[in-house]
């Protein structure tokens, strides 16, 4: 069994599969406590599916893409099955992870998306940096960036350990805390070799909506 949070279709707000129609399995629990977390209502609420209920439910949207989120979904043990079985069944799976707990278990053919917590989020500490010797090519290493010293400090990260080389890397505003342009200028001075991205869903929508 899993604790799931929500299933539900919409639009990837994130990543560099911005746009396409996906699939958000978001599974209850999280180890953090950002400072701008924007899905607390995910920490504890939710409820126990199996993995062929969870499969039966993908398979009624009739969309090829799936994003496994939270929360933490890598603190649920069957979460490694539930991302073999869907690999299996020829979905392309995605990761959300906040980058606390080692990826060394997820399946190679998941595109894992792990979070670097910058000091603006109060969980700069719970960074295992050893996942960083575990991503390939098309996996991507987000940073939500609150400030300027978040920003400094994604960019000697970004070149102490060559991320660059190994995986895609995403900088992200706190939405409401940062401007976009601000932050493009910030790249743009350094010749940053990011993707600048914002979250789309929020912008479409209400950004406290859930379930989009």
């Amino acid at each position: 069994m899993i604790k799931i949070n929500e299933i539900y279709l919409s639009v990837q707000g994130e990543s560099t599969h911005t746009g396409l129609p996906c699939i958000f399995i978001r599974l209850t629990g999280c180890n953090l406590r950002c400072s701008w977390c924007d899905t607390a209502y995910a920490f504890y609420e939710g409820k126990n599916m199996s993995i062929d209920e969870i499969l039966q439910k993908v398979e009624i949207f009739g969309v090829h893409l799936v994003e496994i989120t939270g929360g933490e979904p890598l603190m649920q043990d069957n979460v490694y099955t539930l991302m073999k079985r869907l690999i299996e069944k020829g979905y392309k799976v995605m990761l959300e992870t906040g980058g606390s707990i080692s990826l060394e278990r997820v399946p190679k053919d998941v595109i894992k998306i792990m979070d670097l917590k910058c000091p603006g989020s109060g969980e700069q500490d719970k960074n295992n940096l050893d996942n960083l010797k575990l991503l390939a090519p098309h996996d991507e290493v987000k940073f939500v960036i609150l400030d300027k010293k978040d920003y400094e400090w994604s960019r000697d990260i970004i070149k102490k350990y060559k991320i660059n080389e190994t995986a895609q890397i995403l900088l992200s505003p706190v939405f409401d805390k940062l401007k976009l342009k601000e932050m493009v200028k910030w790249i743009l001075e350094d010749r940053l070799p990011v993707r600048l991205q914002t979250q789309l869903h929020k912008i479409i929508w209400d950004k406290n909506t859930i379930g989009v």
